[in-house]
C-alpha cells in the first residue's frame, strides 16, 4: 500500500531541485484528493441508481439532487469533462422522470 506523499509510480531518480521535490509531494497529495473525490462521486451515482432500481421515488429524488451537485462540482474541478457530466445528468433526469 503506498504511503501518503509518495507517488504511485516508482521514480528511478528523485529530483534534486527543491521546487521539483515540492512538486512531487504536491502532485501526490492532489492525486489522493482527486481519487477520494472520484470515489465519492461514483458512490453518489450508485446510490441514485440503487434508488431507481428499488422504485423509491422520494429517495431517488434526493439522491438525484446530490448526484447532480457532485457532477457539477466535478466539472468545476476539471475532474470530469463537461459533456460527460451533461450526458450523465440527462440520463439520470430521464430515469427519474420515467419512474
Amino acid at each position: 500500500m503506498p504511503k501518503i506523499g509518495v507517488p504511485k509510480q516508482e521514480v528511478n531518480t528523485l529530483p534534486n531541485i527543491k521546487s521539483a521535490k515540492k512538486r512531487v509531494k504536491v502532485t501526490a497529495a492532489k492525486s489522493l484528493q482527486n481519487q477520494m473525490f472520484k470515489t465519492n462521486l461514483k458512490t453518489s451515482l450508485k446510490k441514485f441508481e440503487a434508488a431507481v432500481a428499488a422504485g423509491d421515488k422520494a429517495a431517488a429524488k434526493e439522491a438525484y439532487t446530490v448526484a447532480v451537485s457532485k457532477l457539477d462540482k466535478a466539472v468545476a474541478k476539471n475532474t470530469m469533462h463537461i459533456n460527460a457530466a451533461a450526458r450523465k445528468k440527462s440520463q439520470f433526469t430521464l430515469k427519474l422522470n420515467n419512474m
